[in-house]
Order: structure tokens, then C-alpha cells, then sequence
């Protein structure tokens, strides 16, 4: 649309139409002269006579001029409003965003405290499981039985008091060296006497485990006709264990009508004699059962299954009244058979 007004038609509008001024009164020209003037010549003709020309059309009230001035003020006035109202939303939008802004740093400020926090908090935690870790690692690859876990357990204690000794060492030496000195020595002497008797002590476990393993009885084995140790109580047991070349488990199994599981096999006690220490059961391994029969104490039964390549065996080492104890020994090695 158009900023400037047009013309409006006739009768369009409130301004009446435009009608011309009206011609002047018309006054009838002198009569010419009856005769030219005197020395004229013949061919003399009078002048036409002389009209006044038509006075200017005047403007129509109202015009362009003052209409394009009205529209310009109210153009001008409706810009000014619109710059008023962007400038009070523009401030209004401005304290909006500092308020934001203010807002999402306090909000940061505290996520970032919270993470701090919990970052430290995990840091701990995985430091005290890497802890834990370790010194379970360091347990498990030193652990070879009870004899070896109190031998370890007396050498980490001296460990500990070497540990102590030193550290008191180093908060005394600002006070007193000479004395520092002195105590160390006598502390140094100490742990050197407890480290000697320690090894005195390991020394003479291993001795004594070595004769032990030694004093085991041993049996021909059903299957590979090869010698086998036989334990015959919980030392002997313990003394197997420690060698670390089977894994060893123990067992108690009562007369039921459902066999029992000892690891991955099942056990059904069918029948006890205790006064010939005699009795028959049933091995179930791989879904195949197999009985046997009037078995005496402390003599292994060796039997194959798919999941290792050497023989399982069990031993019974006393028998009850509708119960019998002993245990299992499973190679060390399961895999699949070929």
C-alpha cells in the first residue's frame, strides 16, 4: 500500500470535485473604424481585439501538501512508539537474561562442587579397592596352606614393626639424633632377631610339612595303576592341599534317598558296615551312574569324566552309622576330552 494519497474521483469523498472559475463577462469589442486613419495604406486591416487570459485554476481545498505532512507525523509517531516499546522489551529482556545468567552460574558453581566432591569420593574408593585388591593379590599368591599363611602372617608383622620403627625413627631424629641413632640400632638388632627366628620358624614348617607329606600313604590307583597319596585325616589333608597340585574337597554323606552333591558330582549312600569300616555307594558323573560296592576306608576310587583328562578320586576316611567322611580330589586341569 502506498504511503502517498491519490486523487479521489468525483464524489468519492467529503472534498467536492474540482469546477473551473467561471469565465469573465463578455464585453463585445469597439466597432471597427468605418475608415482607416489617415496615411494608412489600403491594405490597412484593424487589430483583433484584445482578451484578458483566464485567471489560474486554484488549488482544491485540502491537498497533497497537507496530507503527505499528516501521514509523515503519523508515521514519525508510530516509529517512535515502536522504538519506545522494542527499548522497554529489550531491558526487559536484558534483566531476563542477567537473572538467566546469574541463576545457571549459581547452578554451575554447585554442580561443579558436587562433581568435585563426588570425584573425590570415587577417587577414594577405587584407592581403597586397589588397595584391597592388592593385598588380597598379595595373600592369594603367597597363601600355600596354614603353616605358610601364620609364617607370612608373623614375617608382614615384623614388616609392620620395621615400618613403625622407622617412622618413629624419622620424628625423633629433629630432637635427638645421637639417641635417634641408639634406638635404631637396638630396633635394627630386634627386627634382625625377630626376622631370623621368623625364618627359623618357616624353615622349620616346611621341615615339618615335608615329612608329613612324606608319612602319606600311598595307594595304586584303579584306573592308571599309578601310586597316589592317600590322606587319612585333616593334617595329612592340609599337607595335600599345600603341595597345590589338585584341588581338594570334603564332604559328609548321610543315607538318603536322593544322592548329594559333592562339586560336580553326585554321591548316594546306599549302605554302612563301621565295624569293618566297609560301605557301597553310587558316583553319578556325566549322567552315568555307577555303584560301588563294599569299599573299605582310606582306599580311592578313581573314576573319568568328560571335563578332564586325569582320573577324579574319593576317599572315605571314616564310616558311621549311615554316614561316611572323607573327601574329593579334582585335577587341577578340566578341559574337554578328545
Amino acid at each position: 500500500m502506498s504511503i502517498f494519497p491519490t486523487n479521489p474521483g468525483p464524489g468519492s469523498g467529503s472534498e467536492p470535485p474540482y469546477s473551473p472559475p467561471p469565465a469573465p463577462p463578455f464585453t463585445p469589442p469597439s466597432a471597427p473604424p468605418s475608415a482607416p486613419p489617415p496615411g494608412a495604406p489600403a491594405y490597412y486591416a484593424p487589430s483583433p481585439p484584445y482578451y484578458p487570459p483566464a485567471p489560474p485554476a486554484a488549488p482544491a481545498r485540502g491537498g497533497l501538501g497537507w496530507k503527505f505532512v499528516t501521514l509523515f507525523a503519523v508515521v514519525v509517531a508510530a516509529l517512535i512508539a515502536a522504538n519506545v516499546y522494542l527499548y522497554l522489551q529489550l531491558d526487559k529482556v536484558k534483566k531476563d537474561l542477567t537473572v538467566a545468567n546469574d541463576t545457571a552460574q549459581s547452578r554451575l558453581d554447585k554442580l561443579e562442587e558436587a562433581a568435585s566432591v563426588s570425584t573425590r569420593s570415587n577417587r577414594r574408593t577405587v584407592e581403597e579397592l586397589r588397595d584391597q585388591l592388592e593385598r588380597a593379590r598379595r595373600q592369594a599368591s603367597l597363601a600355600a596352606g596354614q603353616a605358610k599363611d601364620e609364617a607370612l602372617k608373623k614375617v608382614d608383622e615384623t614388616r609392620a614393626a620395621l615400618v613403625a620403627a622407622q617412622e618413629q625413627q624419622k620424628q625423633q631424629l629433629s630432637s635427638d639424633i645421637s639417641k635417634v641413632k641408639e634406638s635404631a640400632d637396638t630396633q635394627f638388632t630386634q627386627v634382625g632377631n625377630e626376622v631370623t627366628s621368623v625364618k627359623t620358624d618357616v624353615a622349620s614348617t616346611k621341615s615339618e610339612l615335608e615329612k608329613t607329606v612324606a608319612d602319606l600313604k600311598r595307594a595304586t590307583g584303579e584306573i592308571d595303576g599309578h601310586s597316589v597319596l592317600i590322606a587319612t585325616n585333616g593334617k595329612e589333608l592340609a599337607a595335600l592341599q599345600a603341595l597345590g597340585e589338585r584341588n581338594y574337597i570334603q564332604f559328609t554323606i548321610q543315607k538318603a534317598k536322593q544322592p548329594q552333591k559333592v562339586g560336580e558330582i553326585g554321591i548316594l549312600l546306599k549302605k554302612t558296615d563301621p565295624k569293618k569300616n566297609r560301605y557301597t555307594i553310587e558316583l553319578t558323573a556325566d549322567d552315568k551312574t555307577t555303584e560301588k560296592k563294599d569299599r573299605g576306608v582310606n582306599e580311592p576310587l578313581q573314576f573319568m569324566t568328560a571335563k578332564a583328562k586325569q582320573p577324579y578320586e574319593l576317599v572315605v576316611n571314616d564310616v558311621k552309622k549311615d554316614t561316611i567322611v572323607g573327601y574329593l580330589s579334582v585335577p587341577k586341569v578340566l578341559n574337554t576330552r578328545n
